[in-house]
């Protein structure tokens, strides 16, 4: 999925806001489908932006909405989406760089 590449390629560049923006343009418009694919992407923009909130300082904050992307995360297992698995692993690495 180019979106989700243009994702982790802004996650990289710690442009953590525009990296959110890529994916809500996806999501929003589907925002009230129960489709696991677009819970995944709910997550992922979770993560972006408890990236963001830690760029901002705001750590408390950031790790709270963290666990909101986790709470999405376990979904990914029903996608069987090998680049949604590969994302998540990318994601949990910035966890420990940022967050841990």
């Amino acid at each position: 999925m180019k979106a989700l590449q243009e994702f982790i390629d802004l996650i990289k560049k710690e442009q953590f806001y525009e990296a959110h923006e890529v994916l809500e343009e996806i999501w929003f418009p589907r925002r009230k489908s129960k489709d696991v694919y677009i819970l995944v992407l709910k997550g992922f923009i979770n993560a972006s932006v408890a990236l963001e909130l830690r760029r901002l300082g705001r750590v408390e904050n950031a790790k709270k909405v963290w666990q909101n992307y986790l709470k999405y995360k376990v979904l990914i297992n029903e996608c069987k989406e090998p680049f949604f698995e590969r994302t998540a692993k990318f994601l949990d690495s910035c966890y420990d760089k940022y967050l841990s």
